[in-house]
C-alpha cells in the first residue's frame, strides 16, 4: 500500500522529490533560476513590439500591419493571468509539489511561443493573446511560485536570501532574452519577412528545455529535516511563528490584506517609474539626457531591479521583514519627494540616483515577500498564500502606469510644462507610500485561533508515507 501510495504520481509526484542523504540544499536554488531566468522574458518582451508592427510591410509598417496599442495588450495579458493563475492553483502548486509545477509551467511556456508563432504565421493577434497573453500568463503565475515554498522549507536560516535568489532571476531574466531574441531576429530576417516566427519557436524550445532541468534538479527536503546547527527562533523576539495557517484560513485575517495593500502600493510607485524611466527623464532634463542615454538608464535600472531582490531580501534576515518594509516605506517616501526638487535644480545625477534606490526597494518587494509571509502564516501553505497575494502585483500593474501616464496628460494640457509633468505624480506616489507605512505598522502576529491544528491537517504530505516506505 505504501509503494502504491509512492508511484501514485509516478515521476512527478512530491513523493519521488524528497531528497535522499547527501543531497546539498544549495541545488535548489540553480533549479529555481532554470525556470525564473526562462520566465523572466516577460520584461524583455518590447523588443518584438516593433517588429511585429513590420510583419507584412517588413521595412515598415503597412495599413494591414498591427498598431503598437494592440500588440500592449499581449504583456498585460501575460502579467494579469501571472496573477490570476498564481491564485487559482497556488493551493495545488504546494501540494502536487515542485517537479509537476515547474514541468507543467515549462509546457504553459513553450506552448505560449509556439502558438505565438503559429499566429504569426497566419497573422492573427487573437492567436497570440491566446498563445503569451493567456498559456503564457499562466506558465508566468505557475512558474513565478513553484520554488517558493520549496527554498523556505531548505533555508529556514535565510529564508530571505533563498527567495532572493530565486526571483532575482525573474528580474533578470530579460537581461538575457532582451539580447537573444534581437540576435534571433536578426538571424533569421530576410527580405519577405522579420523573423519573430522562427524566435519564437526558438525560444520556446530552448526555454522548455532549460525548464525541464530546473524541474529535474528540484527537490524537497525530507520530514522534519533542519539544517545542521539550525535553532528556530522564538515568537517572542520575532515576527515568526512556529504554526502554520491553511492558505483559505490566511485570507481570514487581518495580517494578509494588510500585507496584499503594503506589496500592492509598492508595486504600485515602482511599477509606475520602471514603466516610464526613459521619457519621464527626457522630459524632465531636455537636452541633457538624450534617448541613448535614456535608454541606458532603463538598463541601469533593471540591474538595480534584480540586485535588489537578492540584497534587501538577504538583508531582510538580519532586520526581520517587517523592518524592511519600514525602510521601503520611509526611504521611498524621502526619494519620491526628492525626484521634483532634483528636476528643478538640473541634477541628473541626484535623479539617476532617486532611481536607481527607488527601483532596488521595487524588486527588493517582491522577493522579501514571501519570507514575510512565511513569518506570518508558516512554511506548509506559503507557496499558496504567496499566489494568492500577487493578485496585488495586477492591481498595482494597473495603478501605477494609469497614475503615471493620466496625471502628466492631465498637467500638459493644463499647462504645465513638461519638465514639471511628473511632479504631482511623484508626491502622489510619496502619499501611497505613507499609506504603505501605516498597513506595515498595524501587521502583529496571526491570532492562534487560526492556527492549524495537527488532527486537522489535510492529509497531504505524501512524503512522510514516501519516507517511510
Amino acid at each position: 500500500m505504501q509503494t502504491a501510495s509512492r508511484d501514485a504520481g509516478g515521476w512527478f509526484s512530491r513523493s519521488r522529490t524528497v531528497a535522499g542523504p547527501g543531497y546539498s540544499r544549495w541545488m535548489v536554488p540553480p533549479a529555481a533560476l532554470c525556470v525564473h531566468l526562462c520566465i523572466g522574458q516577460a520584461y524583455a518582451f518590447s523588443v518584438f513590439n516593433l517588429p511585429m508592427t513590420r510583419l507584412i510591410g517588413i521595412t515598415e509598417s503597412a495599413p494591414d500591419d498591427w498598431k503598437l496599442t494592440e500588440l500592449g495588450w499581449i504583456f498585460s495579458l501575460a502579467i494579469f493571468f501571472l496573477g490570476v493563475s498564481s491564485a487559482l492553483f497556488g493551493r495545488w502548486v504546494e501540494e502536487g509539489g515542485p517537479r509537476k509545477a515547474m514541468f507543467t509551467a515549462a509546457c504553459c511556456w513553450a506552448g505560449g511561443f509556439l502558438i505565438s508563432a503559429f499566429g504569426v504565421a497566419i497573422h492573427n493577434l487573437w492567436v497570440i493573446y491566446l498563445g503569451y497573453g493567456v498559456i503564457g500568463g499562466i506558465a508566468l503565475g505557475i512558474g513565478y511560485i513553484s520554488p517558493v515554498s520549496t527554498l523556505i522549507k531548505w533555508f529556514p536560516d535565510r529564508p530571505g536570501m533563498a527567495t532572493g535568489m530565486a526571483i532575482m532571476g525573474f528580474g533578470g531574466g530579460a537581461f538575457i532574452a532582451s539580447p537573444l531574441s534581437v540576435w534571433l531576429m536578426n538571424r533569421f530576417k530576410t527580405d519577405t519577412h522579420v523573423g519573430v516566427m522562427e524566435t519564437f519557436a526558438v525560444l520556446g524550445i530552448v526555454y522548455f528545455v532549460f525548464m525541464v532541468v530546473g524541474s529535474v534538479l528540484v527537490r524537497v527536503p525530507a520530514p522534519g529535516w533542519k539544517p545542521e546547527g539550525y535553532v528556530e527562533p522564538t515568537q517572542a523576539t520575532r515576527l515568526i511563528t512556529r504554526n502554520d495557517v491553511y492558505v483559505y484560513d490566511a485570507l481570514k485575517t487581518p495580517q494578509f490584506w494588510l500585507i496584499w495593500w503594503v506589496l500592492c502600493l509598492n508595486v504600485t510607485a515602482g511599477i509606475g517609474v520602471l514603466g516610464q524611466a526613459s521619457a519621464m527623464s527626457q522630459e524632465m532634463f531636455p537636452g541633457q539626457i538624450t534617448p541613448v542615454a535614456a535608454a541606458g538608464l532603463v538598463g541601469l535600472m533593471s540591474l538595480f531591479n534584480m540586485g535588489g531582490r537578492f540584497a534587501w531580501a538577504s538583508t531582510s534576515d538580519y532586520i526581520g521583514r517587517r523592518n524592511t518594509y519600514f525602510v521601503f516605506m520611509v526611504l521611498g517616501f524621502v526619494l519620491y519627494c526628492l525626484v521634483p526638487y532634483t528636476g528643478s535644480v538640473g541634477s541628473v545625477t541626484g535623479f539617476v540616483l532617486c532611481f536607481l534606490i527607488i527601483i532596488s526597494m521595487y524588486g527588493g518587494g517582491f522577493s522579501t515577500v514571501p519570507a514575510y509571509l512565511r513569518d506570518m502564516f508558516g512554511t506548509r501553505y506559503v507557496g499558496a498564500i504567496h499566489g494568492l497575494l500577487l493578485t496585488a502585483w495586477s492591481a498595482a500593474g494597473i495603478f501605477g502606469p494609469v497614475l503615471v501616464n493620466y496625471i502628466r496628460e492631465y498637467n500638459v494640457t493644463h499647462g504645465v510644462p513638461n519638465a514639471q509633468a511628473y511632479n504631482t505624480t511623484m508626491y502622489i506616489m510619496a502619499g501611497l507610500l505613507v499609506i504603505g507605512f501605516i498597513c506595515n505598522f498595524l501587521v502583529k502576529a496571526v491570532d492562534a485561533r487560526f492556527h492549524m491544528k495537527p488532527e486537522s491537517e489535510p492529509a497531504l504530505d505524501i512524503a512522510a508515507s514516501a519516507a517511510k516506505a
